[in-house]
């Protein structure tokens, strides 16, 4: 592991979680890696993977700082996962000291999306309009992006923005947020737009 090839000691500021070191891969250094998208493009493009240790394994409390090594190869395996070499690290004992580290990638490395495609990072936070009464209606925020095998899913946090932009989640009885999940397909997704961090849709608000 002391070969292996750090670049710059100073993570940036942007760094998205996208995807988990599973195992080691063979005996000559390479890593089995879950991605957290299908597509997996942010980190088959990357030259640069930043490695966070879990916070069980360290268990001081502190914050984990990520470090990063230079990807000297990158290719899909067999159903959902990818392979990687580090760059300088030679053999399966160094590649099993990063088992069960999350990969991060800078938001700045991802390749540009083509029309109509989006990053599930881009959409998380944004406002989530649908149908009321009255015609368009914000219904909540969106706090998470799922994934059920045939489509990506929005789970969105019920409840509204103030005027400051603050938002307000409406709770259960339990004071859990209430949440919906709308599929993110053209049947009911309308239009986003990233910039106003907006999404509208044909939910009906009271669905």
């Amino acid at each position: 592991m002391a070969d292996a090839v750090c670049v710059d000691a100073v993570p940036p500021d942007d760094l998205v979680e996208v995807g988990r070191v599973v195992s080691a891969h063979g005996v000559r250094g390479w890593l089995k890696i879950q991605p957290y998208s299908p597509q997996a493009d942010a980190l088959t493009g990357a030259p640069v993977w930043w490695f966070k240790a879990p916070e069980p394994v360290l268990g001081t409390g502190a914050s984990v700082r990520p470090r990063n090594l230079k990807i000297r190869a990158c290719r899909r395996q067999a159903g959902r996962f990818l392979v990687a070499q580090v760059d300088g690290m030679n053999d399966r004992n160094a590649a099993e000291s990063l088992q069960g580290h999350t990969v991060w990638v800078p938001r700045a490395a991802f390749p540009t999306a083509g029309d109509g495609e989006y990053y599930w990072i881009d959409l998380i936070g944004c406002d989530f309009h649908g149908i009321g009464d009255d015609g368009p209606q914000c219904l909540g925020r969106v706090d998470q992006v799922l994934d059920n095998g045939a489509h990506a899913v929005l789970q969105v946090a019920l409840g509204v923005p103030d005027a400051d932009g603050v938002f307000h989640a409406l709770v259960d009885a339990r004071n859990r947020p209430r949440h919906i999940l709308v599929p993110f397909v053209a049947a009911h997704v309308q239009h986003v737009d990233l910039e106003a961090r907006r999404i509208d849709s044909d939910w009906p608000a009271d669905f």
